[in-house]
């Protein structure tokens, strides 16, 4: 059996090839394209998993992608309905995107690849949660997984059992904590999905004086380990930016201008 696993059209393509419960190959699409982060599909990856596995597109047999396109729509469509008139800018700017390919991974699979066999779909943090409990050594695993935002589900935790992933609770959308940390990224001047890892390099030379502020004002910290945002202090939901005049008022001023000098407070 021959699976062919693809993630792609956000950022960071990539593709892998199991053979028989094996990795025979993993790559991401920059590695070709030579373009950093590159968000488009990953031909050039999947060509080369494919040669190193010694086979063609009609031996496979299933390609699966990295999360449910037609759910994050729905999520898409929802936020922005909540928040109309606001962000008819971003709406205008995302449909194109959506309507013009991002549905329709069955098309963009049969024409890149002849390929007539199942594309089948995994939601976005159960990929997550896979990629890291079924490579490993155990039999049975709990996992934690964060990141921005994938179709709702911002963090999720579960069991791993065999071949089996069951996710038992999850944080939705809007409130996450990748996305406050890609606020802050953007807020000290870096690169949203890209940048992150410069704002790590940078937390040991600074102090954490904004914690209580981020409590007392943007996040609300239950006690189970669960928060909630107060949405009044960002516009990733449907704006072009991921912090707002309030967001900026409290933590004393607008957001780095990029590649200019970098402060004692943007470390801290």
């Amino acid at each position: 059996m021959h699976i062919l696993g693809i993630s792609a059209l956000y950022h960071d393509s990539a593709a892998c090839l199991i053979e028989d419960g094996r990795i025979i190959a993993a790559a991401q699409e920059e590695r070709f394209s030579r373009k950093k982060h590159d968000p488009r599909w990953p031909g050039g990856a999947i060509n080369y998993c494919l040669q190193e596995g010694g086979i063609q597109s009609r031996d496979l047999t299933h390609v699966v992608f990295h999360d449910k396109p037609r759910l994050k729509f729905e999520r898409l469509m929802k936020t922005y309905m909540a928040y109309a008139p606001r962000g008819w800018s971003s709406f205008a700017e995302a449909l194109p995107l959506w309507w013009g390919g991002k549905l329709w991974v069955e098309d963009m699979v049969q024409q890149s690849l002849d390929f007539r066999g199942s594309v089948l779909y995994a939601e976005h943090h159960q990929s997550h949660a896979m990629s890291a409990f079924y490579p490993s050594p155990f039999q049975d695993a709990a996992f934690l997984t964060l990141d921005g935002v994938g179709e709702w589900s911002t963090a999720s935790y579960g069991v791993g059992r065999g071949n089996d992933v069951e996710i038992l609770a999850d944080l939705h959308f809007p409130h996450s904590l990748g996305l406050l940390y890609s606020a802050f990224t953007y807020y000290t001047g870096f690169k949203v999905n890209s940048g992150e890892y410069k704002v790590m390099g940078l937390a040991p030379y600074g102090t954490p004086l904004y914690r209580d502020l981020i409590l007392e004002h943007v996040l609300d910290l239950r006690d189970d380990g669960s928060f909630s945002f107060d949405m009044q202090y960002f516009d990733f939901a449907v704006g072009s930016t991921m912090t707002s005049e309030r967001f900026h008022d409290v933590f004393g001023g607008p957001p780095r201008t990029p590649e200019s000098d970098l402060t004692q407070r943007d470390m801290d």
